[in-house]
């Protein structure tokens, strides 16, 4: 009993706090309402549950002073302690779990309001249900600051329901497929995103940006790599549309298998009516978009070279990218090409 009450025993004080605040403020909406009646108790607060908890913790500390063992040996005071943390937990523990359920739904509230609260600027998102969509107009990245955030407008829909996105290294292909990801994520927690207006459907995110291969698993970075691919697929089964954020796909294998693989995930996924980006360096795969019009569009972003110096506007453009910077790059940074 002692052992596994001593552990989270330093977050108690937290946790009655928090309990007090739930308990104390004035609620006007009626989700805050049902979170404090989530908490209510007859008789002694949950807070002062939780408080007396904490008393019987720091009771245990006792046990370690050397002047007090003797007596607390005569006095059986380690086994009164115990019994009386196990009285708490016949009487309590039941409601524990819906306790710390509205802190934690408290908390991530409060994150939303604070996120709102610093970005006065974002806009709250337009949410219907209907046919899958996302319509950004001036979507950046959140974490990028203001004056370095360059915006781009995004629509997926039914035409096109996928942006076959290329371009040079470094452009902003990645990050795109992340402002996509982090506003329809945001949206529908109901926070703010960061664009000028966001309409869209209720959405189930698929992604496949980071990929690691495993020495302890026997994965290559190619297995890994459709292993996701095939969780992201599978996720058309479930009951929200798909939206599929695939950056470099199938970069680990032969242009050939490459351009086979990449243009079936990619059907199936459209005639499983999710909607997406596809990024990558392989021109060939641009096909994919020709081949699957009107459901299907290319972009790209491009690099400029000015006064012997590589920048990057990071506007997304209509087409495919014309040029590639890969050699230009290992020329910066000292390679011989």
């Amino acid at each position: 009993v002692l052992r596994e009450t001593e552990a989270p025993a330093r977050d108690l004080a937290l946790l009655a706090r928090l309990l007090a605040v739930l308990e104390q403020a004035e609620l006007r909406t009626p989700r805050l309402a049902a979170l404090r009646a989530q908490v209510a108790t007859e008789g002694v607060a949950a807070s002062r549950r939780i408080r007396r908890l904490g008393r019987l913790v720091e009771l245990l500390d006792a046990r370690r002073n050397q002047f007090f063992a003797p007596l607390g040996a005569i006095l059986l005071f380690t086994t009164q302690v115990a019994l009386a943390v196990d009285a708490w937990r016949a009487q309590c523990g039941p409601r524990l779990r819906a306790w710390l359920g509205a802190v934690a739904e408290l908390e991530a509230l409060a994150s939303l309001a604070t996120h709102a609260y610093e970005h006065p600027s974002d806009v709250f998102p337009e949410l219907a249900d209907g046919a899958p969509r996302f319509e950004a107009e001036g979507a950046g990245h959140p974490l990028l600051p203001e004056e370095r955030c360059v915006r781009n407008d995004v629509r997926l829909g039914a035409e096109p329901a996928v942006l076959l996105v290329s371009g040079s290294n470094m452009s902003g292909k990645s990050t795109l497929l992340r402002t996509v990801g982090v506003a329809a994520v945001l949206a529908q927690a109901g926070a703010p995103v960061r664009a000028r207006r966001l309409a869209l459907s209720p959405l189930a995110i698929g992604a496949s940006l980071r990929i690691f291969d495993s020495l302890q698993a026997g994965h290559s970075h190619f297995y890994a790599e459709i292993r996701r691919l095939h969780a992201v697929v599978a996720l058309t089964a479930g009951p929200r549309p798909v939206c599929f954020l695939l950056d470099e796909i199938l970069h680990g294998t032969n242009s050939h298998d490459r351009r086979i693989g990449a243009e079936a995930v990619v059907r199936t996924l459209v005639a499983r009516g999710a909607i997406g980006l596809v990024t990558t360096h392989d021109l060939a795969l641009a096909r994919i978009a020709d081949e699957l019009a009107p459901r299907a569009a290319n972009v790209h972003f491009e690099d400029q070279i000015v006064g012997g110096r590589m920048s990057f506007d990071y506007r997304m453009r209509p087409g495919v990218v014309t040029r590639s910077n890969a050699l230009e790059l290992m020329r910066a940074v000292g390679l011989e090409v």
